[in-house]
C-alpha cells in the first residue's frame, strides 16, 4: 500500500544527469516534521521534470507545500530521508509557507556540518570520505548562516570542462565552508552577472550531503532562501 507525504519544498536543486533533487520537511498538524527526499526508481535517484510537475505543467517552487504519493521508504547510506515516489500520480500543490512560518524549521547543527577536514580543489570543508559518510544518520539541514557570501568564478574541471560556478562561502557555528550552489534559480540570477562576490544577510540555506562521487560525498548548497524569495 502506498501513502502520501505532505512536505514544504526546501530544495528543488540540480542533480545529474538530467534531473532534480527535491527535499523538504514534512508538514504535520503540530508543525514541521522529518526531512523527506522524494526519489525515483532510477539508479541515480533524480526526479525528472515529468515526475515532479503539477497537473498544470508548472514546476514546484521552494516553499510550496506539496502532497506527493509515495510507494515506500528507501533509505540509502547517509541519505536516510529517501522515499520512492509513485510516478503514476501528479504532485499536488496545497499551500505556500511564509517567511515567518519558515523560521520554526531552522536547525542548529551545534557543530560542524556532518564532519570537516576534507576539501575539493575549489571548495573548503565540502567533502566527506565515502566510507565515513555512510555512517552518518542524515543528509539534510536548514540553517541560518552567521555569514554568507555568494561567489561567481571560473573553475577548472577536475571531472569535466572548465566552467563558471556559483559557490557559497559560509560561516556557521564557528566553522567555515565553501560549497557549490545547485539551486537553479540562484545560479541563473548570479551567472547572468559578472564574476565577483555578493554578501547576503538574513538568509536561510538548505544544505545537502549528496551521493558518493569518486570516493567522496559532497556538501551542497541546495537552496538559498531569502525573505524576498519567500514573498514570491
Amino acid at each position: 500500500m502506498g501513502y502520501t507525504k505532505m512536505i514544504v519544498c526546501l530544495a528543488n536543486s540540480r542533480k545529474p544527469p538530467s534531473g532534480r533533487c527535491v527535499a523538504g520537511r514534512e508538514v504535520t498538524s503540530s508543525g514541521f516534521g522529518d526531512w523527506i527526499r522524494p526519489v525515483s526508481a532510477r539508479p541515480t535517484r533524480e526526479i525528472s521534470e515529468e515526475e515532479r510537475r503539477y497537473q498544470d505543467g508548472t514546476d514546484p517552487r521552494v516553499l510550496d507545500v506539496i502532497a506527493i504519493k509515495m510507494i515506500s521508504p528507501e533509505p540509502q547510506n547517509h541519505q536516510q530521508e529517501n522515499h520512492l515516489i509513485d510516478a503514476d500520480h501528479y504532485w499536488v500543490k496545497q499551500d505556500t509557507v511564509s517567511w515567518l512560518d519558515l523560521q520554526s524549521a531552522i536547525e542548529d547543527p551545534e557543530g560542524p556540518l556532518w564532519m570537516n577536514g576534507c576539501s575539493s580543489t575549489y571548495g573548503h570543508n565540502d567533502q566527506v570520505p565515502e566510507d565515513r559518510a555512510h555512517t552518518l544518520p542524515r543528509s539534510l539541514y536548514l540553517v541560518r548562516p552567521d555569514e554568507l557570501t555568494l561567489v561567481v568564478a571560473s573553475e577548472g574541471g577536475d571531472f569535466g570542462p572548465c566552467r563558471r560556478r556559483v559557490r557559497a562561502q559560509i560561516e556557521l557555528c564557528g566553522h567555515s565552508y565553501c560549497l557549490v550552489v545547485t539551486d537553479p534559480q540562484i545560479e541563473r540570477q548570479y551567472l547572468a552577472n559578472s564574476d565577483g562576490e555578493t554578501k547576503l544577510d538574513d538568509t536561510l540555506l538548505c544544505v545537502s550531503l549528496g551521493g558518493a562521487f569518486h570516493g567522496f560525498a559532497y556538501k551542497l548548497t541546495a537552496a538559498v532562501i531569502t525573505a524576498q524569495r519567500a514573498a514570491g
